[in-house]
């Protein structure tokens, strides 16, 4: 789409009518809601799927690179919001033995014919948290801020042609993005919100058999939040250049090991609390539905329908493309025996290797199993407790203080007690559909080698940086080697191997 074309279906989409838009969203979620209670939205058993974000980087170099759209399209990838982004996602299927390894199969074969694919153009792709080397001959800070104007609408050069994404960047009134990055030493203000490609994540997702159950499963996913999140920490650094005002030691002291969530909160939120936020417990599903309505729209965007079954309710699915929550409900189906009710779980940053990303998949799972079904005490910790673990873990990984109460009622702070009742659980939902013991310690070990340890990715990283600091080097000469050195360990991991091969060999 040429800039001028964009900027006209932008310009078109703001002159949406917002009141009309949040009407037939509301008037649209009565029908999700009667077919809650006829039982549409339930199914025989638990579902899981996949979303895996990827950034392309130079071959050689380790450079961000654009992706040309005609090979994005050609290797059934699809646009995320930079040039640089990739994103796949997987077929659903059923939580069992077969449907795990479905899940890791279809991923490596996706991902083995993109890498193919891209290789002829002297790009890789890369499985991170967020990119720190930014495009040979620019400033990260340039190619994020960089845009023009074309007849009053601002675009942003690299971002992808997304109608929503530059409309963001346009829209007025009440509501609007922060656009403004804002973390530990860093500080960039923007015109769009392309501050946000500096980020890429792997989504689990988890189908409950019966819709009526999810507040449960839901409340459960807000106090496994802080923990996993702490397993996958992987976002300790920013690209250099977006530092400002402090040392290199305050900026190592001070960074965060998921910088992944300030990025996505500074950048979309304005005010607080903001639409990218930990969400409240829920007591109902019909709630979850409300608090989609409710929800403080940026952009109404145009929709179109077809013959799906979930175009029944297609201005509610619009307006939930923007309810931005790092635990957060969802429904569709594209045919009315497929409807679904599931928990997107959104907070784990891009893993080093596929393993590590299925093993957050299996987990996730493992623990929505078994922990509704035992009624594990953990849903009496204090919802505050459970947001202030997140944040917690945010900023210290698997060096956070983090709060928990075990399978046997007692609260402890032990982060070693903690884990090892969280894997316990794991296990126990994964045996309950099935898997045997030796196949639960398949997928559960990449991580379970973390807590172990007490060494996430961002982790790695830091100590990596760190001593080649110690060692005389800049802060940007080390940052860059560390992540050169991250992509260069996983082009020899990423399809069979495991982060816990890099802590064995270190």
């Amino acid at each position: 789409m040429t800039e001028s074309r964009l900027a006209q279906a932008v310009q078109e989409t703001l002159e949406i009518d917002a009141e009309t838009f949040q009407r037939r969203a509301a008037d649209e979620a009565d029908i999700l809601i009667d077919g809650l209670s006829e039982g549409v939205f339930d199914n025989p058993q638990a579902i899981v799927g996949f979303e895996y974000e990827f950034y392309a980087v130079d071959g050689e170099t380790s450079a961000l690179r654009r992706v040309p759209r005609r090979v994005l399209e050609y290797i059934g990838f699809e646009k995320e919001l930079g040039l640089h982004n990739a994103e796949m996602s997987t077929s659903p299927q059923p939580l069992n033995a077969h449907g795990l390894r479905a899940q890791e199969a279809e991923i490596k074969a996706r991902l083995t014919t993109a890498l193919d694919c891209v290789r002829p153009e002297g790009i890789t792709l890369v499985s991170d948290g967020l990119w720190t080397i930014p495009p040979e001959g620019e400033g990260a800070r340039e190619y994020l801020t960089d845009h023009v104007v074309d007849d009053g609408i601002r675009i942003a050069t690299n971002m992808s042609d997304s109608v929503r994404y530059h409309a963001m960047a346009n829209a007025e009134g009440d509501t609007t993005a922060g656009m403004s990055l804002d973390a530990p030493n860093v500080s960039l203000d923007s015109a769009t919100v392309m501050p946000e490609s500096l980020i890429t994540s792997i989504q689990p997702h988890y189908q409950v058999a019966h819709a009526a159950d999810l507040p449960d499963y839901f409340n459960y996913a807000l106090r496994i939040a802080g923990p996993l999140l702490a397993l996958g920490a992987n976002s300790p650094f920013f690209p250099p250049d977006l530092y400002e005002g402090a040392s290199d030691e305050e900026i190592l002291d001070e960074t965060w090991m998921v910088n992944r969530i300030a990025v996505f909160e500074s950048v979309l939120n304005e005010s607080s609390p903001g639409k990218v936020r930990f969400p409240h417990d829920l007591s109902s599903t019909e709630e979850a539905v409300d608090r989609v309505v409710a929800d403080d729209t940026i952009v109404p965007m145009p929709v179109e329908t077809s013959d799906r079954f979930d175009d029944e309710f297609a201005h509610f699915r619009m307006k939930h493309g923007t309810y931005w929550r790092w635990v957060r409900p969802v429904f569709g189906g594209a045919t009315r025996s497929a409807a679904n009710a599931r928990i997107e779980f959104r907070p784990i940053g891009s893993q080093p290797t596929v393993r590590d990303s299925v093993a957050f998949l299996a987990m996730f799972a493992g623990l929505l199993e078994s922990l509704p079904r035992r009624e594990h005490p953990v849903i009496g910790l204090d919802w505050a407790d459970a947001r202030e673990n997140f944040y917690c873990a945010m900023r210290d990984g698997l060096d956070a203080d983090l709060t928990w109460i075990t399978g046997g009622g007692e609260g402890t702070i032990e982060n070693e007690t903690l884990f090892a009742d969280l894997f316990d659980h794991a296990r126990d939902g994964l045996k309950l559909r099935g898997l045997s013991d030796q196949e639960v310690e398949t997928y559960l070990w990449p991580l379970r080698h973390r807590a172990r340890h007490g060494y996430s990715p961002a982790e790695w990283r830091h100590e990596r940086v760190s001593n080649l600091v110690e060692e005389g080097e800049s802060l940007e000469a080390a940052i860059h080697t560390a992540q050169r050195e991250y992509i260069d360990r996983q082009k020899e991991t990423l399809l069979e191997g495991s982060f816990a091969d890099w802590v064995d060999d270190r």
